[in-house]
This record gives C-alpha cells, sequence and structure tokens, in this order.
C-alpha cells in the first residue's frame, strides 16, 4: 500500500503501533466511548468493463468503521484483537508462525482459516505493513531449476541439483548475491505439474526457473517471483489449468488480488505472459474429447465476475477473450489433460509454445 505504507516497519516500529492502537482502545472504554476502527479500503479493479473507473494500486477508496455496537462486527473485533496480540508475540520473540497456527490456537472462535486470513489482512491496513513483516507465512512454495542464492547466510544451489525442489524463502529481507543463466523464469499453478516436470528433468534440458504457488500463490511467492524479474530481467510465462481457476489465479500473478489490494502494487509482475492451457489448445494438439469437462453452475458464476474486472479489456483484451470463449464453449480442462497421449508431452509443449510465441 504505496500510499499508506509506514516508512519503516520494523518489529519495534510495528509493536509501538499495537501499543498505541490498544491505548487508543482502552482510552475510549474508560471515557465510555463505544469501540470503534477505521479501516482504510483498497481496490485495486472494480466491475466496470468500460475502463472508466479510478481504480488504482496505491490509494484507499474510503474507510470502513468496525464498530462493536454491531454484533457482526463484535465478534469481527474480538478475533482482529485475539489474531493481534498472537503477532505481538512473534514480533516480541522473534519467531514466526503460519497462518494455520494462528488459527489453531482459537479455532473455536475463529471458526474457519478465512476468518484469520481476514484479520490478518485488516492487521496490515491498520499497521501499515505488508503481511511479511507480521512474521506470519503459509506453507512453503517451491523453486527449482538454474538459481542459486544466500538466504539468512545459507547457500540454496538449486543449479546444482537442477531437478530438486527447493522452498520459496519466507523473507525476501534475507535473500542476497541471486545468481542464474536461466532464459526464462516458468510460473505453474499446480505441484503435480512442478513434480511432471521435475521428474522430466526439465530445467536441466531448458535452462529455467520454475516455481509453483501449489494453487493460489502467497505473499512470499509472490514475492519472491517479482525481485527476481527485478535482479534477472527475465521473461515470465504463467501455466494454468483451462478453468475459471486458474485464469484467477493467473491474473493474481500480474495484477494482484482484492483480499490483498493495498499491496497489490508490490506483489504484482505486470509482465507475466499466459503461456496456457487454452481452449484451443485441444484441436491444435489433438487432444481427445474425454479430456473435457463440463464448467459448473459455480465455474460459470465465477467467469462471469472475473469477465467484469475493469482491467481485461484496458490491459489484457486477449485473456479476457479466452475467458469468453471458454464460458461459451461451457467446457473446461486441466493441464494434466496434456499427457493424455504420452507422460512427457508436457515437457515438449512448453518449449514449443515459447519458441513459436503462442502466448498472449
Amino acid at each position: 500500500m504505496t500510499g499508506g505504507r509506514a516508512s519503516s516497519s520494523s518489529p519495534s516500529d510495528l509493536l509501538q503501533r499495537i501499543k498505541g492502537f490498544v491505548r487508543s482502545l482502552v482510552e475510549d472504554l474508560s471515557n465510555c466511548r463505544p469501540i470503534s476502527v477505521a479501516l482504510d479500503r483498497y481496490r485495486n479493479y472494480c466491475s466496470d468493463p468500460s475502463g472508466n473507473c479510478t481504480c488504482s494500486y496505491d490509494l484507499p477508496k474510503g474507510k470502513e468503521i468496525i464498530s462493536i455496537e454491531k454484533t457482526s462486527h463484535a465478534c469481527r473485533l474480538d478475533v482482529l484483537l485475539k489474531v493481534l496480540l498472537i503477532i505481538q508475540q512473534l514480533l516480541q520473540e522473534n519467531k514466526h508462525g503460519s497462518k494455520r497456527d494462528i488459527y489453531y490456537m482459537h479455532p473455536s472462535v475463529f471458526v474457519e482459516q478465512a476468518v484469520v486470513d481476514r484479520a490478518i489482512n485488516d492487521i496490515c491496513i491498520l499497521l501499515k505493513c505488508s503481511r511479511h513483516h507480521l512474521n506470519v507465512f503459509v506453507l512453503p512454495r517451491l523453486v527449482m531449476g538454474w538459481l542459486r542464492f544466500l538466504e539468512a547466510g545459507r547457500k540454496v544451489d538449486c543449479i546444482n541439483s537442477r531437478s530438486t525442489a527447493y522452498s520459496v524463502p519466507v523473507s525476501l529481507e534475507e535473500v542476497e548475491d541471486i545468481v542464474s543463466v536461466a532464459k526464462y523464469i516458468l510460473v505453474v499453478e499446480k505441484e503435480s505439474v512442478f513434480q511432471r516436470l521435475a521428474n522430466d528433468k526439465f530445467c536441466e534440458r531448458n535452462h529455467c526457473i520454475i516455481i509453483t504457488g501449489r494453487g493460489y500463490p502467497d505473499v512470499s511467492t509472490r514475492r519472491f517471483l517479482s525481485h527476481l524479474v527485478e535482479k534477472l530481467c527475465l521473461p515470465v510465462y504463467c501455466l494454468v489449468d483451462c478453468d475459471p481457476y486458474g485464469f484467477d489465479i493467473l491474473t493474481i500473478y500480474r495484477f494482484g488480488s482484492m483480499q490483498m489490494a493495498y499491496d497489490a502494487d508490490l506483489l504484482r509482475v505486470p509482465g507475466v505472459r499466459w503461456l496456457g492451457v487454452f481452449h484451443s489448445d485441444l484441436q491444435n494438439y489433438h487432444l481427445p474429447g474425454r479430456c473435457l469437462l463440463k464448467l459448473t453452475s459455480d465455474d460459470k458464476a465465477k467467469a462471469e465476475a472475473i469477465l467484469l474486472r475493469c482491467y481485461l479489456p484496458k490491459e489484457a483484451p486477449k485473456w479476457r477473450g479466452e475467458m469468453e470463449l471458454m464460458l461459451q464453449k461451457g467446457e473446461k480442462f486441466e493441464i494434466e489433460a496434456l499427457s493424455v497421449n504420452s507422460l512427457s508431452f508436457l515437457s515438449e509443449y512448453i518449449p514449443l509454445k515459447i519458441n513459436d510465441g503462442s502466448y498472449i
């Protein structure tokens, strides 16, 4: 959140902000004022496909007031304060914890993981920092290929074993001395595809770096990818399922997510190229009809909502066209469908499409 981020987000600074926030709540209580919290709201896209909107990556779009006087807000404040206490302990003890760790500290209160995720996002806005500053992480994502770097003084030498999966660094601040002779970076949606390429020794035969966010990418993966692109100046290709959820993951890499719109400009990679899979691949690569699945009602609703995003007609009209074709045909298929005739076909498909320029 460029427009609202504090100049420093060190642990000591964050602890001071937490202390100030709690002090203001105590003052409200002592003066018999109802507790309320004002949060900036960010929006990196809207549902105006005309392109005449004013969405931006760095300016808040108004405020949201969370008041204890509303029953639903009271529960939300309770969760926010419990999560804030846990984060305070992590910062004080210089430890890291996962979002799942936090959930299991009060499962009866949090009810589901999404409640914790929302509280963490609220706390980022409240403290004017990014999520990685809070010492909160998710399960590690994976990287392999022609890459070497230091992480907290420890050498991570992917080049020495190019088909071995290494964890994406949790803290980018601890990464230095990045070295690579790769020609491009390939981002794959799924771990199963990552492992297929590892088994095929894809990186050894194709000078590249492969990263997977294991589905929807976490902050560490998106920061690391953005950092690699900045340091190595390499093209980035993304391979996702031909369905609305794969497309949504693709857009998060390029445009950022609405849930973390306050940090979208720091996490997105504007130059991402969509390598596939496309609906047209069915005919181009002679895939049998049994690979196709019908779009469900949820799939169709997801696709229709995505098509309304304001940035698609302005910045990615060809991407939008592919989504429209998918919705029109009412069909979807997974990356793994490319292996129907040969397990190793995926390793041929990727360099073929890159060399032919068959990406958008």
